[in-house]
């Protein structure tokens, strides 16, 4: 088959879990032996240069990126809320100069599938439409509405509470429209599924997570004399933010208290400066930034936190500190999706005294941890191994193609 996906944003460097996501499934394409083209928006913010793009990555697909300025303004801003319906975050990856490169590369070559990764590269199926027969395949990373309105309710900030609410509608409205445009509807969860499912979609679903490479499915040697705490993810993310500043005021400081010899380290990029100077009122955090490796954090930290209390989809870095046999506490909302538990290889904690009790009986009981890091790997390897879950799709689309 010849595949064309479509991104909102470059999906290189490997840095968050729409990148990895995206990528898992490029490279599963072409391992099976299929014509891929890659067609990006290259953002400012998230900007990468091709012709960095390692040796080994560059036969794996066809990659065209179109450098656009997507950045939130004040001035962006205000235009959205007064002259127009759609949510901001919808319009500003809506650009005549990438829809002329979607449009050229549709009159050089005839493709069997164009999949679209996220809710806003949806703005496009209308001029694919006109332009080709392809079939159009909308992978949802998410249910993207769900986001802002946990964000809105969680918040107390009367401005930012408001703003966030009419977004959360704008882009409910907006989400709602998609239903049913494309082909086909690959939801990254079960759950996202049944939720598509409530709002009206009536294409054929075939859900797929994001897999990882039975190689890159690894055992990384647990700290057993300086054990650790550590929470790894995209800081500019809000719900990665708010659900921190809430494992800090509701969690932390009793769990310092009585383990005063046990570190929290926060990784993450772009964190705005507020956040890192709030960190700083709490004993006990580290806060490392960037770093050069997710894998390497990893390995030199313990016990993994996921205290969100907003956001939807799956969080790619909980699959991938399961894939690497970490011990993750996690609330639900960090683990939707992710059907972790009854397996025994994630804590989930529905509360601040559950996650308190849970990280407790982690630091305390090395027998339980280390079973908790035996049960992770297992169910990644049996459930997230990237080629079987690429096979599966590959044949979906070759059932309704034939």
């Amino acid at each position: 088959m010849k595949i064309l996906i479509v991104c909102n944003k470059f999906p290189y460097p490997l840095k968050d879990g729409g990148a990895i996501a995206t990528f898992a499934m490029i490279t599963g394409f072409a391992q099976a032996g299929h014509a891929v083209t890659v067609a990006a928006i290259n953002t400012k913010k998230h900007h990468f240069d091709i012709e960095k793009l390692p040796q080994e990555l560059r036969s794996v697909a066809d990659f065209y990126a179109l450098d656009v300025d997507t950045s939130i303004t004040v001035a962006g801003t205000m235009q959205n809320l007064l002259f127009s319906a759609k949510p901001y975050t919808a319009t500003r990856f809506h650009t005549a100069q990438f829809a002329d490169l979607l449009i050229d590369l549709l009159k050089k070559q005839n493709f069997d599938i164009i999949q679209i990764e996220g809710l806003y590269m949806c703005e496009y199926i209308e001029i694919l439409r006109k332009n080709c027969h392809s079939l159009i395949s909308y992978r949802a990373h998410n249910v993207e509405y769900e986001i802002w309105e946990r964000l809105y309710k969680e918040s107390s900030n009367p401005l930012k509470r408001l703003y966030v609410k009419n977004l959360a509608a704008r882009v409910k409205r907006y989400e709602y429209a998609q239903i049913n445009r494309y082909d086909f509807l690959v939801p990254i969860t079960t759950r996202d599924a049944e939720q598509y499912t409530v709002m009206g979609n009536k294409k054929t679903v075939c859900v797929t997570p994001t897999g990882f490479d039975a190689e890159r499915i690894e055992a990384l040697p647990s700290q057993e004399r300086a054990v650790s705490v550590f929470h790894l993810g995209s800081l500019e993310w809000l719900p990665n933010q708010q659900g921190l500043l809430w494992f800090l005021q509701e969690c932390w400081g009793g769990l310092h208290a009585e383990f005063p010899h046990i570190v929290l380290r926060i990784a993450g990029r772009n964190a705005p400066q507020h956040f890192i100077d709030t960190l700083k009122h709490y004993a006990g955090v580290e806060f490392c930034g960037e770093v050069p490796s997710a894998r390497g954090f990893m390995a030199e930290n313990t016990i993994m936190i996921v205290p969100l209390l907003s956001g939807s989809g799956m969080r790619i870095k909980i699959v991938e500190g399961l894939a690497y046999a970490k011990a993750i506490v996690s609330t639900p909302v960090g683990a939707e999706g992710i059907d972790a538990e009854q397996f025994g290889a994630i804590c989930i904690a529905h509360s601040a005294e559950e996650f308190t009790a849970a990280l407790r009986n982690l630091l305390l009981n090395d027998t339980q941890r280390k079973e908790l890091e035996r049960n992770a790997i297992n169910f990644v390897r049996t459930h997230f191994e990237n080629s079987l879950l690429v096979q599966k799709l590959l044949e979906f689309y070759e059932n309704h193609i034939h």
